[in-house]
């Protein structure tokens, strides 16, 4: 196959207009040089790719598959462009990061705000998982740090305390359950919650609970912040499930503690191996774990 990156850019151009001419000046090119570019790149592909009608194109099912790769292509490109353009900037480092629900949304903006001020020529790659994808993601070398609640047994990694929290449950102060000064997690299973969005680590962490005790959780709303959960169980939408430390005193809320072990959520630092580490991945490390900003 014989292709480059304008014909892409021009399929796709096209099919977003759905109209050749209009795809064209999106990208800059003569309709004509256009009309040759896909002409040429159908042959290449072996597939029509295109429908091409009185009042516009449409796509073929070979034309929908590739512009689902050319989307997902151009995206990589200019993930890597903005990748790297911190280094033709003068950055001189960068350290991927990995942490649990609880940890981006309740400690990791302070922690990483102050090692960043410390740190102007460092970059940082924050993304949520659960625990156990972290600690493996670790143990694998795929990621230089990671903050988990969990462990995995066997994974080869090192943990370092970082914070100590817990989860509670949250009710509207009316309700039934806000009486109690502690329940089990499988006594409240039959009333709905709001939870955050499907994907996030705590979702998933709290999906698994109610199934090892053979229950489905009666998800009402799923939100994208701690403090939406709290919001929406305070005007009485739900019940839900969320650290302490992420409690907002604008809501008013009963506050239920969760009789379970699994609630207490102490987070720890993870990495493979802390001697292993790189100068700016050891100074995160340090931040985190010893309130120290690392050797700058």
């Amino acid at each position: 196959m014989s292709y480059d990156l304008t014909d892409l850019r021009l399929f796709v151009a096209i099919a977003d207009a759905k109209n050749l001419t209009r795809g064209a000046e999106r990208v800059h090119l003569a309709p004509s040089s256009a009309s040759h570019r896909m002409r040429s790149l159908e042959a290449s592909m072996g597939t029509p790719l295109l429908i091409r009608e009185p009042r516009g194109i449409s796509l073929t099912r070979a034309g929908d598959a590739l512009l689902r790769h050319a989307r997902q292509v151009l995206a990589q490109l200019e993930q890597m462009h903005a990748d790297l353009t911190p280094y033709a900037k003068g950055v001189r480092g960068h350290v991927s990061l990995w942490a649990n629900t609880h940890a981006t949304h309740a400690f990791l903006p302070d922690s990483l705000s102050t090692f960043l001020q410390c740190h102007p020529q460092v970059t940082i790659t924050l993304e949520e998982h659960t625990s156990p994808e972290v600690v493996l993601a670790v143990a694998r070398g795929e990621v230089d740090v990671g903050v988990v609640a969990d462990t995995v047994e066997g994974a080869e990694v090192e943990l370092i305390p970082y914070r100590a929290d817990r989860l509670v449950l949250i009710a509207p102060i009316d309700h039934s359950i806000a009486r109690r000064s502690s329940a089990l997690f499988a006594e409240v299973l039959d009333y709905p919650f709001v939870m955050l969005h499907a994907g996030s680590a705590i979702h998933t962490f709290t999906m698994n609970a109610a199934a090892a005790l053979g229950r489905h959780l009666q998800v009402r709303i799923q939100v994208r912040s701690f403090e939406a959960v709290c919001r929406m169980v305070s005007a009485g939408v739900g019940l839900g499930l969320v650290p302490r430390s992420a409690l907002t005193e604008h809501a008013p809320l009963a506050v239920v503690e969760l009789d379970e072990p699994w609630a207490q959520r102490d987070l720890k630092v993870c990495v493979r191996k802390r001697e292993a580490l790189s100068g700016f991945a050891a100074d995160l490390v340090a931040c985190l774990t010893d309130g120290d900003g690392g050797r700058g």
